[in-house]
């Protein structure tokens, strides 16, 4: 009596079984403590993806203040603010319209406040509050909306003349991309947790 065999499964692999088949070895205890070999080699490969976009979020960022800044205080103004020493020209200029920088200023602000206010309130302020609150009340989870409109809001607010700092919105931007990953890969909330603090540290 010949036994019916199903159909032949297909052996090509689909990118959403990928990312199974990896969720799953990395969620793998693999040895006693957090220093087990293949806790370390966990981590190795995951905070190298953190630092790799970490790295690629900054360029993109410093790039669109360099854009924000040229556009409404370069145009709009006719000033450009002295760069910091190694990041460009340190001469200090004066203004052609200076009556417009107050409105510009303001303009920025509302902008980017709207922004926020409407998409992801969560991106307000500097940026490194709200992550530290994902790790502490959100188990490590920050929607996928926050990175890009963290760093769009940021950009207009630093290149209008906006009271701001690079540092809070590349911060969060680098916690969000960690937290995705975390959950693009299903990993238990504590190391969620781990990789949006490896964002923040990056």
């Amino acid at each position: 009596m010949s036994r019916t065999r199903g159909p032949a499964r297909d052996p090509s692999l689909h990118p959403t079984d990928l990312f199974r088949s990896v969720g799953r070895w990395l969620r793998w205890p693999g040895g006693p403590g957090f220093e087990s070999t293949r806790y370390l080699a966990k981590w190795l490969v995951l905070s190298s993806c953190i630092g790799l976009v970490a790295g690629l979020g900054a360029i993109v960022f410093f790039l669109a203040i360099n854009w924000s800044t040229h556009f409404f205080l370069g145009q709009v103004v006719g000033y450009l603010p002295p760069s910091p020493s190694g990041e460009g020209p340190t001469v200090l200029r004066g203004m052609d319209r200076p009556w417009l920088l107050p409105l510009v200023v303001g303009l920025g602000g509302l902008v980017s406040g709207l922004i926020v206010f409407n998409l992801a309130p969560e991106a307000e302020g500097h940026g490194t509050d709200a992550a530290i609150a994902a790790i502490h009340h959100r188990q490590g989870r920050v929607r996928a909306r926050i990175p890009p409109i963290k760093l769009i809001a940021s950009a207009i607010t630093i290149g209008s003349g906006g009271s701001g700092g690079r540092e809070g919105p590349a911060a969060q931007i680098s916690a969000g991309f960690g937290s995705l990953l975390g959950q693009w890969l299903n990993l238990k909330p504590l190391d969620r947790r781990i990789a949006v603090a490896a964002g923040i540290g990056l």
